[in-house]
This record gives C-alpha cells, sequence and structure tokens, in this order.
C-alpha cells in the first residue's frame, strides 16, 4: 500500500525542489459538493495524486474540496482527465496560476478539515447552491462602468493591501470568518445595487454570493475563477485590466503579478514595495513587506528587536522565550507594529 503522507525533511523537499529543473504548473480549484466520508475520499485522492507528482495543500470537508497544488507540466492532462473521471469534480475550472515558475509547493498535503473555508456560518440555515451570478472578465469589466455597481474585496487586509480593483470595498479584516458580518453591515443600504465580489480563486466568494442572496440582497456577482481567473481572461482576450498591483498567495510565492503598479509601501521605510515576507525571527514570524533595502539592513526581520533576538545562540534564546515581547506570535497575520516599536533588544 502507498503512504499516504511524507516522510521526508522537509528541508530536503525544499531543496530538492529549487535544485530540480523539472517544469510544474500551480493551479488551484475548489468545489462544494456533499462528501459522505471525507476521510475515504482523502485517501483515494493522496494514493493517486502522488503518483502525478502533484504537490500542494488540498482540504477536504463533509461540503467539498479546495485545492492550491502544482504538478509536472507533462502530466496536467493526466491530473486533468483523473480528477474529471469523479462525476461531480468533472468540469471543475482549474485556475492556472499566470506568475509562477511551479514552484511554489513542495510536498503534497491533504487535510480533512470541517469546512473547507473557516466561515462561521450556519450551513443548514441557507442553501449555498444558491449562489450569485458569474462574471467573465468582459462582463466585470462591463458592470463596474456603471456607477451604481458597488465592487467588494472578500479577502483579508493583508491580501487586499498588495492589490485591488479601484474603488473596491476593503474591509480591514484578518479572517473571512470576520469579513461576513462587516461586508453585510457596509451593504445594508445598497441591496438593490449591483454588487461584484471578488476574491482569489472564487471559493470565498462562492460561499459569500449564497449567503447574501439568502440576507435579502437582490444583485449579487461574483468574477468568475476569482482575480487568477479574471487576469487570465484580461490577457488573452485583449482587455483592460482593472485590478492594480500584486494578487497575494498563499504559498512560497506570496504573491504575482497582475498589475503593473506597486500599491503598497514597505512596512519600515515607506518605499514602494509589496513583497510579503515572514519575519525570520521564528518566535514573531509576522507576516508583512519589506524592501530589500530593510531586508538587508534588519536581517530579514520585521524590527531591530527581532534582528538582534536572531543572532542571539540557541539557549539564550531559549532562556528569554516568553519575556521578550515581538511584534507578532508564530505565523500571526495581524496588524504591523514595527514603526511603533523599533529598539534594539535590550539584555
Amino acid at each position: 500500500m502507498a503512504r499516504l503522507h511524507n516522510l521526508v525533511n522537509n528541508d530536503e523537499l525544499k531543496q530538492r525542489m529549487l535544485d530540480s529543473e523539472e517544469e510544474r504548473t500551480t493551479l488551484s480549484f475548489y468545489q462544494y459538493h456533499h462528501i459522505d466520508n471525507p476521510e475515504l475520499f482523502r485517501n483515494q485522492l493522496y494514493r493517486r495524486w502522488n503518483q502525478l507528482g502533484v504537490y500542494g495543500r488540498i482540504y477536504i470537508a463533509k461540503e467539498g474540496v479546495n485545492g492550491q497544488v502544482s504538478l509536472p507540466t507533462a502530466n496536467l492532462d493526466a491530473f486533468r482527465e483523473d480528477m474529471y473521471a469523479i462525476p461531480w469534480m468533472n468540469g471543475i475550472r482549474l485556475n492556472i496560476a499566470v506568475d509562477d515558475d511551479g514552484k511554489s509547493f513542495y510536498k503534497l498535503k491533504i487535510k480533512v478539515r470541517k469546512k473547507i473555508v473557516a466561515d462561521g456560518l450556519d450551513d443548514s440555515s441557507f442553501d449555498v447552491t444558491k449562489r450569485g451570478k458569474h462574471l467573465s472578465a468582459e462582463e466585470v469589466n462591463q458592470l463596474m462602468e456603471d456607477p451604481s455597481t458597488v465592487v467588494v474585496d472578500m479577502r483579508n487586509h493583508y491580501e487586499s493591501e498588495v492589490g485591488y480593483f479601484e474603488g473596491a470595498i476593503c474591509p480591514d479584516v484578518e479572517t473571512f470568518r470576520e469579513a461576513l458580518p462587516i461586508v453585510e453591515e457596509m451593504l445594508e443600504d445598497k441591496k438593490d445595487a449591483p454588487i461584484i465580489m471578488y476574491c482569489t480563486g472564487g471559493i470565498r466568494c462562492e460561499k459569500a454570493s449564497a449567503y447574501y442572496l439568502h440576507k435579502g440582497f437582490d444583485k449579487v456577482y461574483m468574477i468568475d475563477g476569482g482575480i487568477i481567473e479574471y487576469a487570465r481572461q484580461c490577457r488573452e482576450k485583449g482587455l483592460p485590466i482593472k485590478y492594480k498591483g500584486e494578487n497575494f498567495d498563499f504559498d512560497e510565492r506570496m504573491g504575482e503579478r497582475i498589475g503593473e503598479e506597486v500599491v503598497s509601501q514597505c512596512h519600515q521605510c515607506g518605499a514602494a514595495s509589496d513583497t510579503h515576507v515572514n519575519c525570520a525571527n521564528d518566535a514573531c514570524h509576522i507576516l508583512f513587506i519589506q524592501c530589500e533595502a530593510c531586508a538587508e539592513k534588519y536581517h530579514h526581520c520585521c524590527s531591530q528587536t527581532c534582528s538582534d533576538f536572531n543572532e542571539l545562540p540557541e539557549e539564550q534564546k531559549e532562556a528569554l522565550r516568553g519575556q521578550v515581547e515581538f511584534n507578532g506570535t508564530r505565523f500571526g497575520k495581524g496588524r504591523y507594529k514595527a514603526l511603533k516599536k523599533d529598539e534594539p533588544l535590550i539584555l
């Protein structure tokens, strides 16, 4: 029986990927569907897709599947054929990354979760299949010309900070769960207006559109395939791209170029930059935007405090853990505070 988990050291896997000259394609997909036995389905997918050289992150729940993966380009047709052989996955859109070298993932992880996207909603209170209308890139551009149209970014603050549709409402939130009630309140007096929602690949808008229709909004639209597919269609058809800046990605790249503009700033010096990184101090690890000059100055850390801490011997670090305040906590994505606190570490 094939192993259903990877057993190789992560650092070794990363290095293998960096050294490889194999051409790979990065893509994302999702589908809402009732799955009776998510664990069994998870194991079946792992056996099948591991053999095709698929790397990435796939979440499976009773409500469906959500994946961001990369695979050898030579196996793309075989992967599509294997996926479409599953009746309820037949025809799923595969959103191909527009700015990528295929080295965004280095191993396959398939996890069973309660939901494929954490939303905090009571799914029994509305029908998720009764969703808003999908719009092609051309339809998006046309509807955005209507001054009554409201455009809403359903992503988190660190995503919209580096890229957005001009004039869009961008909620200052850290999670999709947090965004849903806030957006509903913001749009309370616009229930009759055309509302275009967008996110990275479409999965969050799929759920949000059904929820808002349930809440009495009449004209709910979403960008078919999200920002990724919008950009692809615009380039293929020669349409103007109304999205400005980068599209944040939840993989090793952190972002892919959509619009030519850099719409955000380095969190440390204020220079134009849209490069997301995690603080090199693992005790902090906060997600923030850093330019090349500050990366060199702070040794890839978010503050002088973190930079100084990172230079200490491991024994001294261990002794100081819990006593030093950093900007973030392990894997935190909260608001960055280094500009308010950028002092040398005092021992």
